[in-house]
């Protein structure tokens, strides 16, 4: 339910500037004084840095990695129609696997081998579709295409759509248990990965917040934002530090950090939404709840500036890693501008 461009196409609610483009400042973030002996960056030597940083290629191996490890684990099996509509969404083309990307630098941040984090990598995308799946349902936001494609239920049916959502979040535990190196992580932090996961998508986390966009409520914006864009975002990034051992104040950057980049994310989604409204007239009616729609393009272009504030302040925290922070550096700021594409992903 997070990271994910629904092109939606109800008559705008505003009218956008033909001459308007989304951009963000350039923000101002607070620099430390304070060095470590294994790294000479200060969070400001970061901040330079991250602009040279070649997040595209960063993002483009990993795409090419995390698509062969979830080719080969979902396979087709009997009964092959389940199998084959688990595969269409997982293996869309135009995926950005924006979640499983930032699980793997997570886990990188704190030098730990890449390989470590692949499976729950490949879980989390797996999590990603399932919810995309439920979400697109008649019954939830009603949406026919996704990614650029018919949605699921549109080409196998509501039934095995169900099927398919229901029977990929299982899998994508089990593969976590099955294929974690042991070597790498340990058994007690696979635990707590799962413990995460199960919580995000639970009651309490992205179905509530997809529970409150179906019915509302008083100030149901944010909580819906919060927790139906937030919650895999700030799952993916716990999860590559519970993997890699991270210390518990670590963790809880990383929480913040996930969030505010997830929610993000979806404000500047449906800023560039509005703009494809405003000048394309749209195609199909939109349920879900934004910052645009309730507040407005300008108030919502100050919500994602302000979070991406908040996301850069929450890496901070971690200027002892020197240039392992990059990844999640430039995270933030393509997350805010989108400014390259991979093959026929729009990332």
């Amino acid at each position: 339910m997070v990271f994910s461009t629904v092109i939606s196409s109800t008559p705008p609610i505003f009218h956008f500037p033909k001459n308007l483009t989304v951009r963000f400042k350039q923000i101002p973030v607070r620099c430390s004084s304070t060095t470590s002996s294994s790294s000479s960056f200060s969070v400001s030597s970061i901040q330079l840095k991250s602009m040279h940083f070649d997040l595209k290629t960063y993002w483009a191996t990993l795409i090419d990695e995390i698509n062969q490890k979830l080719d080969q684990a979902v396979p087709v099996k009997y009964p092959e129609q389940i199998y084959e509509a688990m595969r269409y969404s997982v293996l869309a083309d135009g995926a950005k696997r924006a979640p499983p990307v930032m699980c793997v630098a997570a886990c990188e941040l704190f030098g730990v081998d890449r390989l470590a984090a692949f499976p729950t990598a490949c879980a989390l995308e797996m999590v990603h579709a399932a919810s995309l799946i439920h979400d697109d349902l008649p019954s939830m936001d009603d949406d026919q295409s996704r990614r650029g494609q018919p949605s699921n239920h549109t080409i196998y049916g509501v039934d095995m759509a169900i099927l398919a959502g229901d029977a990929l979040f299982p899998l994508g535990f089990r593969h976590i248990v099955s294929k974690t190196p042991s070597s790498l992580v340990p058994e007690s932090r696979i635990l707590r990965v799962i413990a995460e996961i199960a919580r995000a998508v639970g009651s309490t986390g992205m179905a509530a917040g997809q529970f409150l966009d179906l019915e509302g409520g008083p100030n149901s914006i944010e909580f819906v934002q919060e927790k139906k864009f937030g919650e895999m975002g700030e799952c993916s990034a716990v999860c590559g530090g519970l993997l890699a051992g991270a210390k518990d104040d670590e963790i809880e950057r990383l929480r913040r950090y996930g969030r505010a980049v997830g929610v993000l994310y979806q404000v500047v989604d449906d800023l560039i939404e509005a703009k494809t409204q405003s000048e394309e007239y749209g195609k199909k009616k939109k349920k879900s709840k934004s910052y645009v729609a309730f507040y407005g393009i300008e108030k919502a272009m100050e919500v994602a500036e302000d979070l991406r504030v908040k996301a850069k302040k929450e890496l901070d925290g971690f200027e002892q890693y020197g240039e392992k922070v990059l990844p999640l550096y430039s995270f933030v700021d393509y997350a805010a501008e989108r400014k390259f594409s991979i093959g026929d992903q729009i990332l």
